[in-house]
């Protein structure tokens, strides 16, 4: 059992976007393709600070692109200045990660020339927060370098791409529906966005706020395509997911045998309704693919390579599907119910077996750096299965192991919190969720770069439900919003921290169900 779904049961212990009205070439209400002027105006200040767009973003870019990069790479005065001092105190190693809280405060911004956000601050997505003050910046920028005369000057140059992206959109959604046998109704509220700006380049950028989705492009490519194609299969597979996580939960016995596949990323290790959500997107990614044998054989393979060990059983439920008449929605429980928990676990076996013997790994065994990170892995995974035991002691022996050796490590002190809650020591797991919420602040002293957004997620759920515990309901409910504004937070997270928003939390009665 993985160390989230474990917390379910055992927390009682611890005491708008912008989507417009769809194009006529996309026939689906709720569906568009559009140029974001939030979005080029933050790209333009990220160039001028000194954003890396990498050579594949400049690659056949036009002549007044290029002459727009030189005159913000040369932009002076008071405004610049500040906005390359605000981007040097904000970068960070990795060029994507500098760009994802940028792109995430382009899309709930409000229009120039003052991108006022809307909104209580309590409620914005953390990676907004992460950059508070730039909202200031990017305005004055805007109106020093005349931002709005370069938009005005390249806007007509995006509308054939657009154009191109509403066709290509188009074509997705009607494939997609076509094969799920879904209908997106007008009167659901929910929206897919493609933003369309060339100056992030190859780079995609995918959100959902609620019901809200959009998909940030640059120039059309293979890439890009595929990127849409897979936004919108969550698009339209979520709400599936969602309305199905009762059913789910009681066969949480296939997210404990995917668990425990080599490679699986620890986003999806305990987050049954994200695992079969994923898995299943990529089933029907390679159904909608139609490979030869060897290659869907090969693509098979990398997928239980990287841990999805779901998307083949997946693969052959939706084979079924496609020769019975419901739509999806319908259909989905008898998808779920149709993988054998037997053959899987069989599979799995098979899968570990065919892992490198410790002769053969010490042969091509990585640097020193990420061997390390293997063995921190290893303490780590024999923690959560302590805490999956109920062994509240030896889990905290196990963590208090890694932390001895790698300091302020987000998921060692996250699970010696659950092992605080196993041994009733509530006030001391209080303690330590707090200080995995401090790390994921910039600056903070993380060795791993900060919690990943499961662990910090559960975390503010559960020290709402300790404020909860403590009748401090204003403290609770901020814990629960900042645990819904977590990028990349895993559903089931979202979903408790919303249930924590709607009444207080209350503990199971003995023999009773958690309260999710």
């Amino acid at each position: 059992m993985g160390l989230f779904p474990a917390l379910l049961a055992l927390a009682a212990a611890a005491g708008t976007t912008r989507a417009q009205q769809a194009e006529s070439s996309v026939s689906y209400s709720g569906i568009s393709v559009q140029a974001s002027p939030q979005i080029f105006a933050t790209m333009c200040a990220l160039e001028a600070a000194g954003y890396d767009v990498g050579e594949a973003g400049l690659a056949n870019a036009s002549p007044k692109r290029l002459a727009l990069r030189n005159e913000l790479l040369a932009a002076k005065g008071p405004a610049a200045d500040a906005l390359r001092a605000f981007y040097r105190a904000h970068a960070l190693e990795d060029s994507a990660e500098t760009l994802s809280p940028y792109m995430t405060f382009a899309l709930v911004a409000g229009p120039p020339p003052l991108f006022h956000v809307q909104g209580e601050r309590e409620s914005l997505p953390p990676g907004v927060l992460a950059i508070d003050g730039f909202e200031s910046v990017l305005s004055a920028f805007y109106a020093e370098a005349q931002l709005d005369r370069r938009w005005a000057e390249l806007q007509p140059q995006y509308e054939p791409l657009v154009d191109q992206y509403r066709l290509a959109l188009a074509r997705t959604a009607t494939l997609v529906n076509a094969y799920l046998r879904e209908v997106l109704r007008p009167s659901s509220g929910r929206t897919f966005t493609v933003d369309f700006e060339p100056l992030v380049g190859q780079r995609t950028n995918f959100r959902n706020f609620g019901d809200a989705y959009t998909l940030v492009v640059g120039p059309p490519s293979d890439a890009s395509a595929d990127a849409i194609r897979h936004a919108y299969l969550h698009f339209m597979i979520d709400p599936l997911v969602l309305r199905n996580r009762g059913p789910l939960e009681k066969r949480r016995t296939i997210v404990d045998i995917a668990a425990r596949a080599p490679q699986l990323p620890a986003e999806y290790q305990d987050d049954i309704v994200g695992l079969l959500d994923e898995s299943l997107i990529k089933a029907v990614e390679l159904r909608l693919n139609h490979l030869t044998a060897e290659q869907l054989q090969g693509a098979l393979n990398d997928a239980d390579d990287s841990g999805f060990v779901l998307v083949r059983p997946l693969l052959d439920q939706l084979r079924l599907f496609e020769k019975a008449a419901p739509a999806m929605s319908y259909y989905f429980g008898d998808l779920i119910e149709g993988i054998d928990v037997d053959t899987e676990r069989a599979q799995l076996k098979a899968l570990i077996a065919r892992a490198p013997a410790p002769e053969t790994a010490a042969k091509t065994q990585p640097p020193p750096e990420e061997h390390s990170a293997s063995e921190r892995d290893q303490w780590l995974a024999e923690g959560d299965q302590q805490v999956a035991a109920m062994d509240g002691a030896a889990a905290a022996a196990v963590f208090q192991r890694v932390l001895s050796k790698y300091p302020n490590e987000p998921r060692a002190l996250y699970g010696l919190a659950i092992a605080d809650v196993l041994s009733g020591k509530a006030e001391d797991a209080r303690h330590l969720f707090e200080k995995v919420v401090s790390l994921s602040i910039p600056g903070s002293p993380a060795s791993a770069g900060g919690p990943d957004p499961a662990v910090l997620a559960w975390s503010h759920v559960y020290l709402g439900r300790i404020h909860d515990l403590s009748d401090e309901r204003d403290d609770a409910i901020r814990e629960y919003l900042a645990a819904r504004a977590v990028e990349g937070a895993p559903e089931a997270a979202r979903s408790a921290a919303q249930t924590g928003i709607n009444g207080p939390y209350k503990p199971p009665q003995a023999g009773g169900g958690s309260q999710q």
